[in-house]
């Protein structure tokens, strides 16, 4: 058997595997089912009556400068992000569950300068599909433009 250190490459910076020292390392941090009454969809009568909707988050952001300082103005206030979630999705109706998680990373870039990479899930468990289902959804996955 070879030894561990005859496996290592010397020079994985000459080979580009290792990552550049002047990149940030993102964290991801998440909120998960943020339930909201929404007026999304197609038919006339989701939009009158509305139903819930549950939203899971997901964002990447470096977090040296909080860790290093311990202090809540370094990174991300999950409580905002959480309030800009509910004003989204308990705002203005759109038909298609699409258009939301795009007007929620839309939103949620808007308002946090931080986030580098945003991953919105919105799911609609009481969609009007007319069978047995426990969810139905969509996710998007979206840097920074």
């Amino acid at each position: 058997m070879k030894p561990l250190s005859s496996l290592l490459d010397p020079k994985p910076r000459e080979r580009g595997l290792a990552p550049r020292s002047n990149a940030p390392v993102l964290d991801r941090m998440f909120l998960h089912g943020i339930e909201v009454r929404g007026r999304h969809g197609v038919f006339d009568f989701e939009r009158q009556a509305g139903q819930r909707f549950v939203i899971d988050v997901d964002w990447w952001l470096d977090t040296a400068g909080a860790v290093e300082s311990d202090r809540l103005d370094a990174t991300l206030c999950y409580k905002r992000l959480h309030d800009c979630v509910c004003e989204v999705v308990g705002g203005q109706p759109w038909s298609l569950i699409e258009t939301l998680a795009d007007r929620l990373i839309a939103a949620l870039f808007e308002h946090f300068a931080r986030i580098v990479t945003l991953q919105v899930t919105v799911h609609k468990p009481e969609a009007p599909i007319g069978g047995t289902f426990a969810d139905v959804g969509i996710t998007r996955l979206r840097d920074r433009p």
